[in-house]
């Protein structure tokens, strides 16, 4: 194997091209294999907390993703009907301050943009067309199959999202996900199409019984994106492309805060899809030899804690760190990410499927303990912020910095 090993990365998402940027940029040889034929991203919004922050600064791309995006005030939780704020958690400065690093919102597709852009100028190459259909390796190289062709190379890292070939090619007989028994609908509104000043510049939370909705400003205020989430019993796809009913949604949360519905009823288009719980793995499960997984393809996250993309951006940061601290043993470097990634990425899972439960209290005693124990938050801001130093306090460039 050359001094720089060659990295082949089946999957052009967040994670993937954070991977191949971070490789590439100190000297990988990397080939990024997406199955489709033009790469874009489907309109959504992402919340990018200081954690994630740092890897993009390391990156040199954060300034960029500042510009393109959206700095909230605030994380707001308030009561479905009246809109009275039920807890306040104060982004801006004091994130940014107490973190190291700011807070932003940005569109999913100006994200992949910017990295996409980031992975071409340091000399990834993106293969699209490219359906991966399976790998061989042996103890010298790994072969990537994409239908009648083949790429050979140091390692493989299988980026290519909760349906990943790779990961079912690596762990035949995992658990199948279970439907959580909530769907979400997602959109974009356009904040010309709604009075002004309708909502603050905050990442919103609705909580109410059976549903709740968060919404937040996107590409320095001239979009919102929403994602409302209700119980129910039949089953909808995981996927994200399944087109939902409008008026549906606007029933769904009929009778909520009117800055709600007026956000709902400017929307002319929403997306459905069915939340399922894919119970933490172990780590024998993401990885084999020369071939690793990261993201999506082996910890999928409900949207609760808004940490998907960052954890997927975290992965690919530290993997690079990790092949290049010890490239000539791939093996090696591979099994020491698995072990430093699966007990973060379990617990958010872990808290994430929590707070499904959190913010759907009914009415009565589980409601009232509910809106207490926030009420008590709201006057302890050092335990408010500490509960959260966990997550956004880890800084993935500073113990796994690329050399």
């Amino acid at each position: 194997m050359a001094e720089y090993p060659h990295i082949l990365i089946a999957g052009a998402g967040i994670g993937g091209l954070t991977a191949a940027t971070a490789l590439a940029q100190k000297g990988s040889v990397v080939d990024v294999f997406e199955q489709a034929t033009q790469l874009a991203e489907v309109g959504a919004g992402l919340q990018q907390s200081a954690n994630a922050m740092h890897a993009h600064r390391a990156l040199g791309i954060d300034a960029e993703v500042i510009k393109r995006g959206f700095s909230p005030h605030n994380v707001v939780l308030r009561d479905f009907k009246a809109g009275r704020p039920l807890l306040r958690v104060p982004l801006g400065d004091a994130h940014e301050t107490r973190y190291g690093a700011p807070y932003v919102h940005i569109h999913r597709a100006d994200l992949h943009d910017i990295l996409r852009n980031a992975a071409t100028k340091a000399g990834v190459t993106i293969h699209l067309g490219h359906s991966v259909t399976g790998f061989d390796q042996d103890a010298q190289k790994v072969t990537l199959h994409c239908g009648d062709k083949h790429y050979t190379g140091d390692a493989l890292i299988g980026a290519d999202g909760v349906r990943s070939t790779i990961a079912k090619q690596i762990n035949p007989r995992a658990v199948e996900p279970r439907f959580t028994g909530q769907i979400a609908w997602r959109g974009i509104v356009s904040t010309a199409t709604i009075p002004k000043d309708t909502l603050p510049p905050d990442a919103t939370a609705w909580l109410g019984p059976g549903r709740h909705c968060v919404a937040y400003y996107l590409r320095g205020g001239e979009l919102i994106n929403f994602v409302a989430v209700e119980e129910r019993d039949a089953w909808i796809d995981e996927g994200w492309s399944q087109k939902g009913d409008v008026k549906a949604l606007r029933q769904a949360f009929a009778g909520w805060d009117p800055r709600l519905t007026t956000l709902l009823n400017a929307c002319q288009e929403t997306f459905l899809w069915g939340l399922f719980d894919h119970a933490a793995s172990n780590t024998t499960s993401w990885g084999k030899g020369r071939v690793s997984l990261l993201g999506d393809a082996c910890h999928p996250m409900l949207p609760f804690m808004a940490q998907g993309a960052a954890m997927a951006i975290e992965d690919g940061y530290v993997l690079a760190s990790e092949i290049m601290r010890d490239g000539p043993n791939i093996d090696s470097a591979l099994r020491r990410y698995e072990i430093m990634r699966h007990p973060r990425t379990a617990r958010i899972q872990k808290r994430s499927l929590d707070n499904a439960a959190m913010f759907h209290h009914g009415p009565g005693a589980a409601k009232f303990l509910r809106d207490a124990k926030l009420k008590i938050a709201q006057h302890l801001p050092a335990a408010q912020h500490s509960q959260f130093d966990w997550i956004y306090g880890y800084d993935a460039t500073e113990p796994f910095a690329l050399k």
